[in-house]
This record gives structure tokens, sequence and C-alpha cells, in this order.
């Protein structure tokens, strides 16, 4: 018998993991605003407003942005995990990413509870 001693951060299974959930939430959101696209032609500024109004609609489009931050830091870390391999520029690299990301997402909660 083989005795394996498994070592390491283990990040591989929840990365991959994090990478399909938020794959998913992003296609149904985007299915979601391509059904209202096709259902509300020609499309006008009321339909967008109505629409953005909703706090359903806001907080699901928080969800989207929220998942696509996380979707682009788990595929980021690993690009550069694969292809930086000076441990100083990575981590600024890495740095780099996530400061973006908390500003997007930063943003993001400004513009979608900064609608009237």
């Amino acid at each position: 018998m083989v005795n394996r001693i498994v070592t390491g951060a283990h990040y591989g299974m929840r990365d991959w993991l994090v990478q399909r959930v938020t794959a998913v939430v992003m296609a149904l959101y985007i299915l979601f605003i391509a059904g209202f696209l096709l259902t509300h032609q020609p499309l006008h500024y009321a339909d967008w407003s109505n629409l953005l109004q909703s706090q359903l609609v806001r907080l699901a489009s928080l969800l989207f942005l929220l998942s696509l931050y996380l979707h682009a830091w788990v595929g980021m870390r690993d690009i550069f995990m694969d292809y930086v391999k000076p441990v100083g520029i990575r981590l600024v690299a890495e740095v780099s990413v996530i400061l973006s990301l908390i500003a997007y997402a930063a943003w993001s909660l400004q513009i979608l509870w900064g609608i009237q």
C-alpha cells in the first residue's frame, strides 16, 4: 500500500469550484438580460430605468459583478502563479489586481445604488 502525503495550500479544488459557480451566475444573469432585451423592442430609456429601479435587479447586477471580479481574480492569480516566476514581481502584480478589483467593486456599488 502506498502511503500518500498531501502537502500544499489545496487551492485547486476550491478555485476550480469558484470558477464554475461564478461562471454559472454570470451566464444566468446574461440570459436574463438577453431575455429582457428580446422582449422589450424597441428599447426605450423608460424600460431601462424601470428595470434598474428594482432592488432585485440591482442585487442581481451586484452579484453578477462580484462574480465577475472573483472569476477574474482566480484567473489572474493562476496566470501569475504559472508565468511570473520572480516572487517580488508576482506580489506586486497580485496586489495591483486586488486593489483594482476592490476599487471596481466599490465603484459598482456607487453606480448601482446611485441611480435615481
